[in-house]
């Protein structure tokens, strides 16, 4: 018993001394017989202080009062490709504002007339689709090209974050809403 545990403190004690030395210990033997690196061979630290500065009293008068300047905006770039970009702040957005039109248009025929999403497309819904798209995509994108963005005109409330989840929910919602009408093969209410 004795002999496993002087192995175990010697293999657990050598890592550190076989770094130190570079030389291979065996892990049989007790740490007593690593050779020991005299103190302070290898490392040495050094401070440095600093002098002090000795600060010159200046006049009240000279140095007028810095101006405290707006937070600088981060640019918007208004090349097409990068309004337009997979990332950019274009696409998800113009697709939920007509999600959340769509979505909000369906459900009121749905409610007046009875009518499921695909009778209400075919009944002459193509032109008024076209046609919103036409104009929420406009509407959308001449703000982005005059350098506008979205988070600089979001406060309180309505802010942007706020505007994209509920034009993901939207998007959800009308494709569940098709799903589940075609599933069902009528109305949903």
């Amino acid at each position: 018993m004795m002999i496993t545990s002087a192995a175990m403190q010697s293999y657990l004690a050598t890592p550190v001394t076989r770094l130190a030395t570079g030389s291979r210990v065996n892990q049989f033997l007790p740490s007593t017989y690593v050779r020991r690196l005299p103190r302070n061979a290898t490392v040495r630290v050094r401070s440095m202080a600093e002098e002090d500065k000795q600060e010159q009293p200046t006049p009240v008068a000279a140095t007028p009062p810095p101006i405290p300047q707006a937070p600088l905006k981060p640019k918007v770039s208004t090349k097409f490709s990068d309004v337009l970009a997979f990332s950019g702040p274009a696409p998800e957005r113009i697709n939920g504002r007509l999600a959340m039109v769509g979505f909000v248009a369906a459900m009121a025929v749905e409610l007046s007339r009875g009518q499921d999403v695909f009778t209400q497309i075919s009944n002459g819904g193509i032109p008024w689709f076209v046609g919103t798209t036409i104009l929420l995509s406009f509407a959308s994108l001449i703000p982005l090209f005059k350098g506008v963005s979205v988070e600089s005109k979001s406060k309180g409330f309505m802010t942007s974050d706020a505007e994209m989840w509920n034009g993901r929910f939207a998007m959800l919602g009308l494709v569940a809403l098709a799903f589940t009408e075609y599933v069902k093969g009528g109305t949903l209410v």
